[in-house]
């Protein structure tokens, strides 16, 4: 062989080489992708992993922060219970506040047949919410008499027998003094004294 053929031999070894040395890098870069693309589908970067706990700890502390400031009153999650002494304050003013009011007594005929008849004789006192509504009351004393007496004339003995015709007494009675008192309201009527003969 000449040194011309010598020369192209080696012309062609050498283009051999580094075709195979190419693809030998070429090979190495495409594994690295493979790599690389399933460390980065496969599993997350260590620095989001961080991130995430240090996020899920921040809402953590902030709902139980909240929730420890909530149950601590600070938002006015639970209203101030009232002292012992408050609640005794309370309830004298408003004992102060009732102011009672006797009516005159009231004797009238019960709606009983026969010549012997049967008497009511009721005295009431009344139970007010202020003590300014006793001049309305006294004011008013003579028309609620008066239909306190039609409504009790038209009774019978046996409507105020027992417990429940009583009680039926009563709520007749509250109903027509508060409809001659509005917008007044009377709190409720309290018996001294029920007697029929």
């Amino acid at each position: 062989m000449n040194k011309q053929g010598k020369t192209v031999m080696a012309e062609a070894k050498k283009e051999e080489a580094d075709e195979e040395i190419k693809e030998g890098e070429e090979g190495a870069e495409g594994a690295e992708g493979v790599e690389g693309a399933e460390g980065a589908e496969g599993e997350p970067k260590p620095k989001s992993k961080k991130l995430l706990f240090i996020i899920i700890g921040v809402v953590v502390l902030l709902i139980g922060g909240g929730a420890g400031a909530y149950f601590m009153g600070l938002f006015g999650g639970h209203e101030k219970k009232p002292s012992a002494e408050e609640i005794a304050k309370k309830e004298e003013e408003a004992v102060k506040a009732i102011t009672y009011y006797n009516f005159p007594e009231i004797l009238v005929n019960l709606n009983e047949p026969g010549r012997k008849g049967k008497f009511l004789k009721l005295t009431v006192v009344l139970e007010l919410t202020s003590p300014e509504h006793t001049p309305v009351i006294e004011k008013l004393e003579p028309r609620i008499i008066d239909q306190f007496q039609m409504y009790l004339r038209e009774l019978r003995f046996d409507d105020l027998q027992g417990s429940e015709g009583v009680h039926r007494l009563r709520e007749e009675l509250l109903r027509r003094i508060n409809d001659e008192t509005k917008p007044m309201k009377i709190k409720d009527i309290l018996f001294k004294n029920i007697l029929v003969q």
